[in-house]
């Protein structure tokens, strides 16, 4: 199934070459968890900080029993610092 994953902040950088803009699509199996999204991601767990699923936040320990459906949004933050 697809998903749309938007990368934000320093995170973009992991985006594959030649992607305009902040989303790509991210292929994965049925059933799959946003936990195991994340790790397919490829992107360090450490980098990853804010996981938003259709546009409501996802706390990380509800990440491995949150199930991912076929045109769902995934957006991902890093670590940020205000000043």
């Amino acid at each position: 199934m697809q998903v749309q994953l938007k990368l934000f902040a320093t995170l973009s950088d992991h985006l594959p070459a030649g992607t305009e803009g902040n989303v790509t699509t991210l292929e994965l199996p049925e059933e799959e968890t946003v936990a195991g999204a994340l790790e397919r991601t490829g992107i360090p767990a450490e980098l990853i900080h804010l996981v938003i699923l259709n546009g409501v936040y996802v706390p990380p320990g509800e990440r491995p029993r949150r199930v991912v459906h076929p045109g769902d949004t995934l957006a991902l933050w890093p670590p940020v610092a205000g000043g």
